[in-house]
């Protein structure tokens, strides 16, 4: 059984820090390339940042260049996402996600909450 199991979401002021961590099981985990989505509110899914099966390789979205680093633990099976200077627009539900080829994973979500 595939699962994607998220955490570390939660309530932080502006300007703070967040780290975000994603534990896979029940697949290869460091066969596949892992990212992070989020959705907010009224608004579609968007990619914020991914990472190849081997960690040498991510991308990043233009809202969060800078901000945020992705970074994964193979022997863990865990995908992190470091989040720092957040703003009340990164407000949203984080989504992990993993893919090879056309086999696709998504975990629950976390919700992430910037305010003061």
């Amino acid at each position: 059984q595939v699962q994607l199991v998220e955490s570390g979401g939660g309530l932080v002021q502006p300007g703070g820090s967040l780290r975000l961590s994603c534990v896979g099981s029940g697949f290869t985990f460091g066969t596949y390339g892992m990212s992070w989505y989020r959705q907010a509110p009224g608004k579609e899914r968007e990619l914020v940042a991914g990472i190849s099966s081997g960690g040498g390789g991510t991308n990043y979205g233009d809202s969060v260049k800078g901000r945020f680093t992705i970074s994964r633990d193979n022997a863990k099976n865990t995908v992190y996402l470091q989040m720092n200077s957040l703003k009340p627009e990164d407000t949203a539900v984080y989504y992990c996600n993993a893919r090879r080829g056309f086999s696709i994973y998504w975990g629950q979500g976390t919700q992430v909450t910037v305010s003061s």
